[in-house]
């Protein structure tokens, strides 16, 4: 279901931030809205006079909901899901649980992030294993047949960044998730940029492992973040780092470890973001994550359009059959720092992909680096129209 023009504007009003900045850095830190800031204003304001521990008895319901809010947005059950800071401590926390052994090999795509990129070589050090990276397809996305190509006895996960920071597209998860069904190979999603701007379900793209951040596309604070993990691979993963939360100390020489998904959980936590997080989950639900995906891929689309026609000397560097709200583009002869620190100083929020970040795209397509300018759903025409001003005016000075 779209969501209703008419409703853009409640959304927008439910965003303080947007009276105050053109914010297109949503691929960044999205600006969050006013439900998920009092959620955790509430909790915070009684922390304050309650005490740490009593404050969280006292929410102990509310908080053990975020779990059903969670699992709720993308199609998982309760149990399946662990509550932690970010996306990469959750993608850490399932990659390097795996038992990894001299000669397993993993099959990941020319797209893959330089965190999850640099534990493959760490893994490749330690243990031996092989990393295996597909082709990429004529569209430049990662190619589901190429992934089948490099799967035989020894592989042990495929691992996929579903829409990557730096290009604009969208990956076929779904289609290599019926391959890694097929293989009966473990399928390790970074839906980091996907969860709050894509419709995630995770029964339909078959991944065993998914990762995600709030602070992203679904709007959730700072140092939020989760993991999904299927019941029927729980068993063969024992976190790297265990707690008394993910495990109990039950004799003087033996640990039993959780048997739900909050083993890969820490005991400490920050209560007042989990309820920010479970705020944020439940305002995109109730929006609607297809009516998300429709209006972020008719901005994404229309802003491409702008600065194609509009901008003297700009290049869209997006590639993919399927493109969503992350644009990326350059500008002939300008740094792209100094075109962010340009739009910086007019309030208008983007931010810069590094060739660091992508190595293995970003070098295959000769680009240093990209400015990415990233829509939401709360973004308006005028936003992209204030965005395209501000480069022609600084095109022609």
């Amino acid at each position: 279901m779209k969501i209703p023009l008419q409703l853009i504007p409640t959304l927008r009003k439910e965003t303080p931030g947007t009276a105050c900045v053109t914010h297109l850095n949503n691929a960044g830190a999205s600006l969050m809205p006013t439900p998920v800031y009092e959620a955790v204003k509430a909790y915070q304001e009684h922390e304050l006079t309650r005490g740490g521990y009593e404050a969280a008895a006292d929410h102990e319901a509310e908080l053990n909901a975020t779990y059903d809010s969670v699992a709720r947005l993308i199609g998982a059950e309760r149990d399946e899901i662990a509550i932690v800071e970010n996306a990469t401590f959750a993608w850490h926390q399932a990659f390097h649980s795996y038992p990894w052994k001299k000669g397993d090999n993993i099959v990941t795509s020319h797209t893959e992030y330089a965190t999850n990129f640099i534990s493959f070589l760490q893994v490749k050090k330690r243990f031996g294993i092989e990393v295996k990276v597909a082709m990429r397809g004529d569209s430049g996305a990662a190619d589901p047949q190429q992934i089948r190509k490099l799967i035989d006895g020894k592989t042990r996960m495929i691992v996929l960044t579903h829409i990557p920071t730096n290009n604009g597209l969208v990956n076929p998860a779904e289609e290599i998730g019926d391959i890694a069904e097929e293989a009966g190979v473990m399928y390790l999603l970074d839906a980091c940029q996907s969860v709050g701007q894509y419709p995630v379900d995770v029964k339909a793209v078959k991944c065993d492992l998914l990762s995600a951040t709030g602070r992203k596309y679904l709007r959730a604070p700072r140092g939020t973040g989760f993991l999904y993990v299927k019941k029927s691979v729980l068993q063969t993963l024992e976190p790297m780092f265990l707690d008394l939360h993910g495990a109990e100390w039950s004799a003087a020489n033996t640990y039993e470890v959780r048997a739900d998904a909050r083993r890969f959980e820490n005991w400490e936590t920050n209560k007042a973001l989990t309820l920010g997080l479970k705020a944020a989950a439940e305002y995109a639900i109730n929006i609607g994550p297809k009516g998300i995906w429709e209006r972020i891929v008719y901005l994404g689309g229309m802003l491409r359009e702008k600065l194609i026609n509009e901008i003297e000397g700009v290049s869209i560097e997006d590639i993919g059959a399927t493109q969503g709200g992350i644009v990326t583009f350059t500008i002939k002869n300008q740094p792209c720092e100094r075109v962010k620190e340009y739009l910086q100083e007019r309030k208008i929020n983007v931010s810069v992909s590094h060739r660091s970040s992508t190595r293995l795209d970003m070098e295959a397509r000769h680009l240093e680096g990209v400015m990415r300018a990233s829509v939401h759903y709360y973004n308006n025409e005028e936003d992209l129209e204030k965005l395209t001003k501000a480069l022609k005016a600084f095109t022609s000075s």
